[in-house]
């Protein structure tokens, strides 16, 4: 089993996809999030790419944020669309890294993921609040590399 399978259990990316159900329910916003075992370019270089080949920068709003993680290099990264950076200030995810971070740190790690899908639902609500027309444009599952 690869060190991929081994970071979450099942029930754990189920919990995991909830959260993101709930986050998504009070924004328009969109959130990934992607798990691989590690990379040989930079972790940011890597989440644009995985940003883009998950489609993420088709949203009509262009409000997606993906959370990259690379289990065996201890990095993660949270990446946000075009649309998100044009309107939030430049530290606008300090919150959600801090709260995954810190989570991480303890060995929570569906736990970090879960608190930080959640806290980037609350930062999106305020610059991308749901409406009645909106639909979910991108799935919800956790992909893997």
């Amino acid at each position: 089993m690869s060190s991929v399978e081994k970071f979450l259990s099942l029930e754990e990316e189920q919990e995991i996809v909830q959260a993101i159900i709930k986050a998504e329910r009070d924004t328009s916003g969109e959130i990934r999030v992607h798990i691989e075992k590690t990379t040989s370019i930079s972790h940011f270089d890597r989440a644009l790419e995985v940003f883009h080949k998950l489609k993420m920068d088709n949203t009509k709003q262009q409000n997606a944020v993906l959370i990259y993680i690379a289990v065996d290099d201890h990095q993660f990264v949270i990446y946000g669309d075009k649309g998100i950076n044009e309107v939030v200030p430049s530290n606008f995810w300090e919150s959600t890294k801090n709260i995954m971070q810190n989570l991480f740190k303890e060995g929570k790690f569906k736990q970090g993921i879960v608190e930080g899908v959640l806290q980037a639902g609350k930062e999106l609500k305020a610059h991308f609040p749901w409406t009645t027309d909106d639909e979910d444009e991108l799935p919800n599952e956790v992909s893997k590399g």
